[in-house]
């Protein structure tokens, strides 16, 4: 088989089946499907005149972990998608679904191909169903690496995971000419759908990489912690290291000295991340959007984890619209594949404001309820300093089923912070005090909000929090909470086909 690899080199962009080769261990990929072409006459097409019909389809391995791929070639009609291209995707998936493994798909195409009509959308709707019957039971990657115009999104987008690239990756339902001749907006592509944009604006993407050698490295990364079936829990090996439980050990010096003094002070959440799991084991997911909350996975001792944490250095860690939905995806994500789930809390609470309310806080703060609430994995709260209000409640409380909920002794459980709470409960009776009174009397009922409510203490006497822990023992206990989780089963399951979650 010839390809035309120099058209894709003139573009700055590896060839289809160069890619493949770049993503997997070596001499591993066998192609599926090579002597497939297009079966539709129409427009200038004649039956059999693209070979393997500009996709490229099979299998192979990632350190030893069999995953299926296909490439789309954009040397083949520019990567567009016709009826037997879309089959050959479709087959691929459903190849995945059959042997439990990943499907890792790079998407370089101009869209549908006008020239098949209707058959061209079937194409699509095959590749859509199977997705769709992949989601939740294997991983599924996607690699935008070139165009992505059109149906040609959908895919990714009810994938897990999407990986854009600087320069190369453009992603959008309607084009610069379109949306010219509808709106009479003037865009490039790059404003349009560039990797920047979904990165860091729409969110549809989950890692942004420099250049294709790199997103192919990430990829490989990601494939080595995930497991590849939700029948399969991810390679760990948690009995051969010992648990101390002795309260006189010191476990991490550095975690006692992350936050600051005062709890209006800021400080980021990596540091405390990066001192309980595993070195250079965390893999954050969309690190560019809705900052306020860091999200991804890392291991302890070998345990896979998912990370959901408040970002108190962006925002002061509030909870808004995009962060909402970004922590409930990764939920969703770790329960269907039995990953446990770690959050680490600091939130005040959830974005107040008109712009917040017409988005619908309400609806977006909602999947965060539902999504602790549904999910059967082992959850695990560590409540660092503040968490507030409905916030408290939304980031795995006990009160949506956390297994352990965990607090260090410079948590502040309440429903608003003391100044607010002191306006509030006392703003009638200041109404009519001097100013000096007012100052006074104000500080007196902060200072009493404070000393009753802005510590732990009630949390635990009602078992709404398990344990004060001293920092630096966080890893330890996470690591043997994970132990005896590693059975769990969840006995509160009401028999139904399904919840209905604030989409």
């Amino acid at each position: 088989m010839e390809y035309n690899m120099e058209k894709q080199h003139k573009l700055g962009k590896l060839h289809a089946l160069e890619r493949i080769c770049h993503l997997l261990d070596q001499d591993s990929f066998r192609e599926i499907g090579s002597g497939i072409t297009n079966l539709e006459d129409a427009f200038n097409i004649k039956k059999g005149q693209f070979p393997y019909d500009g996709v490229i389809t099979g299998y192979g391995t990632i350190d030893g972990q069999p995953v299926v791929v296909y490439a789309e070639d954009f040397t083949v009609i520019g990567g567009t998608l016709g009826k037997m291209h879309g089959f050959k995707i479709a087959n691929a998936i459903k190849l995945a679904i059959e042997n439990r493994c990943p499907i890792i798909g790079i998407n370089d195409s101009g869209g549908a191909r006008i020239q098949e009509g209707i058959n061209a959308l079937a194409g699509y709707g095959e590749i859509f169903y199977y997705n769709t019957m992949a989601s939740g039971y294997i991983p599924q990657i996607s690699i935008i690496a070139g165009n992505c115009a059109g149906g040609a999104v959908y895919s990714p987008g009810i994938t897990d995971f999407i990986f854009v690239i600087d320069d190369i990756s453009q992603m959008f339902v309607t084009g610069p000419k379109v949306i010219k001749s509808v709106t009479n907006e003037d865009i490039t592509a790059e404003d349009l759908g560039g990797s920047r944009v979904h990165a860091q604006t729409s969110g549809v993407a989950h890692f942004r990489m420099p250049d294709e050698a790199s997103c192919f490295k990430k990829v490989r990364q990601l494939i080595g912690i995930l497991p590849p079936c939700y029948q399969n829990k991810a390679e760990q090996n948690p009995l051969n290291q010992g648990i101390n439980y002795s309260d006189d050990v010191t476990f991490n010096e550095d975690l006692a000295h992350i936050l600051p003094e005062h709890s209006n002070q800021s400080y980021d959440m990596h540091d405390v991340i990066n001192g309980i799991v595993d070195p250079d084991s965390f893999i954050e997911i969309q690190e560019e959007f809705a900052k306020n909350v860091v999200v991804g996975f890392g291991k302890i001792k070998g345990i896979t984890i998912g990370l959901i944490c408040d970002q108190p250095n962006y925002l002061a860690g509030v909870l808004d619209c995009d962060s909402s939905d970004k922590v409930a995806r990764l939920i969703r994500f770790c329960d269907a594949y039995d990953i446990p789930i770690i959050t680490l809390t600091d939130v005040p609470g959830f974005m107040p404001g008109k712009d917040q309310e017409y988005k619908g806080i309400i609806r977006h703060g909602a999947k965060v309820l539902y999504a602790y609430s549904e999910a059967t994995t082992t959850k695990i709260n560590i409540i660092l300093r503040k968490a507030y209000g409905g916030a408290y409640i939304a980031m795995s409380s006990k009160h949506l089923r956390a297994d352990f909920v965990y607090a260090w002794p410079t948590a502040e459980i309440a429903v608003m912070g003391a100044e607010g709470a002191a306006d509030i409960l006392y703003g009638k009776q200041m109404k009519d005090m001097t100013p000096e009174e007012k100052q006074a009397f104000r500080q007196e009922k902060i200072d009493e909000y404070n000393e009753k409510f802005m510590n732990p203490q009630v949390a635990v006497m009602n078992g709404y929090v398990d344990e004060v822990i001293r920092p630096e023992a966080t890893r330890e206990r996470i690591y043997a909470d994970l132990l005896i989780c590693r059975n769990k089963q969840s006995i509160d399951r009401i028999e139904k086909k399904h919840g209905n979650i604030p989409l």
